[in-house]
């Protein structure tokens, strides 16, 4: 079995570092806003591409079958697909066999809007999401008609049962967050030989804990885990108390995780980053500390192999 480390791999690397049937590729990692965010002028990003971030979204392209999978549906959709096209380009346009969606915030489904009669004008995409989620889409405007259009085809999810689709199977679990239109899930993605942990939104790690659920039993159970790391830290949005926010702060799951073995920080794969969040800069030495403590960052273009 591959490590983690010799899974991840950029896609500007040679093919030959990464040769798998089944893959995992990182779309984006900013929170559901990108980076830089509308109204932060100052951000160095503004004048350097190369720090602009995208909405988080995972692919996962099934090489032998020419299947394509799209976790979050986000604002950032056009691009992400063409990211996706320079791993594993295909006919079909959109080209994607599903899209597993975690929850209606604003950065996890309005890219549906691009499959519309204004814009793609797709049929039948499978859109995989969990009830509430399917009944706010099928009943909120602009969303419905989608549905009545026949862009985009639902199919149902619950919780704790696995959709078998691309030859892999994806298993949503329900977590603590903010539900005002729709439950939230995350999921586990059980790949041919590799699995991966997909939780870019909780309250709390020790909400979870009180429903019975513990963040490191999740890790434990996969191979690689991409999870909520929103903000670094208290204080990173200047005159607020961030305490009260909900999501659990990287300092925060570090220190919850500091007694977890190597091989088990080696897994996590922080993801979904404020663009106050100073890790998304890579010289940061908050990035460093992340990377000091044996944890890492997701990068945008990264690939795990799921599948030999």
């Amino acid at each position: 079995m591959l490590s983690v480390a010799l899974s991840l791999a950029l896609i500007a690397a040679e093919p030959a570092v990464l040769t798998c049937t089944t893959e995992l590729v990182v779309l984006g990692v900013a929170q559901d806003g990108g980076a830089p965010q509308f109204g932060n002028s100052a951000d160095p990003a503004w004048s350097n591409p190369e720090l602009r971030r995208l909405a988080t979204s995972l692919g996962v392209i099934n090489h032998d079958t020419g299947q394509r999978l799209l976790f979050e549906a986000t604002p950032d959709l056009r691009e992400q697909l063409y990211r996706l096209d320079q791993v594993m380009m295909t006919e079909a346009r959109p080209g994607l066999d599903g899209i597993f969606l975690t929850h209606g915030h604003m950065g996890h489904y309005t890219g549906l809007m691009f499959l519309g009669f204004e814009s793609m004008g797709a049929q039948g995409v499978p859109v995989f999401a969990m009830p509430q989620m399917a009944q706010y889409l099928s009943t909120s405007g602009p969303w419905e008609q989608l549905v009545r259009y026949g862009n985009i085809a639902l199919q149902d999810l619950r919780e704790g049962e696995g959709a078998d689709v691309a030859g892999l199977t994806v298993t949503p679990f329900l977590v603590p967050h903010r539900q005002e239109y729709t439950e939230v899930v995350g999921f586990s993605i059980d790949g041919p030989d590799r699995s991966a942990l997909f939780l870019p939104d909780i309250d709390s790690w020790e909400e979870w804990d009180e429903e019975g659920t513990r963040i490191e039993d999740m890790i434990a159970s996969v191979d690689v885990a991409y999870l909520d790391a929103t903000f670094f830290a208290n204080g990173e949005i200047p005159g607020r108390d961030m305490s009260g926010f909900p999501h659990p702060f990287i300092t925060h799951s570090m220190a919850r995780f500091a007694d977890l073995p190597a091989t088990e920080k080696a897994k996590v794969r922080f993801i979904h980053f404020n663009h106050t969040n100073p890790v998304r800069f890579p010289d940061s030495p908050e990035r460093q500390q992340v990377l000091d403590a044996g944890f890492g960052l997701a990068d945008e273009g990264e690939r795990y192999c799921l599948g030999d």
